[in-house]
């Protein structure tokens, strides 16, 4: 399984206005094969900063989401949106075990 573990920011002023990108994104990835889990979540004291969570089952599904349209629309949101400070890790993970 791969992780993305991360965070964007963009100006707290515009996060109304990027939900509609960000939901768009969220649900056309959640319904990729191989897509476990994908998630956005505002940061509760930073208004801008936002995390980034992504579960993918191996390399292959995570290509054909960087190859998606829906990736790329999203990419092409960014300038508009002003997200930027992007600061994504690509970890690789075993199984998990329930605490």
């Amino acid at each position: 399984m791969l992780l993305i573990i991360g965070t964007i920011r963009l100006p707290p002023e515009r996060l109304a206005a990027a939900r509609p990108a960000m939901e768009r994104m969220i649900t056309a990835s959640r319904a990729e094969p191989g897509c476990l889990g994908y998630s956005y979540a505002q940061d509760v004291l930073d208004p801008g900063l936002i995390h980034v969570s992504e579960a993918w089952r191996d390399r292959a599904a995570l290509d054909a989401h960087f190859k998606s349209g829906h990736i790329a629309e999203w990419r092409a949101s960014w300038a508009e949106l002003g997200i930027g400070d992007r600061k994504l890790t690509l970890y690789e993970a075993g199984e998990g075990t329930a605490t």
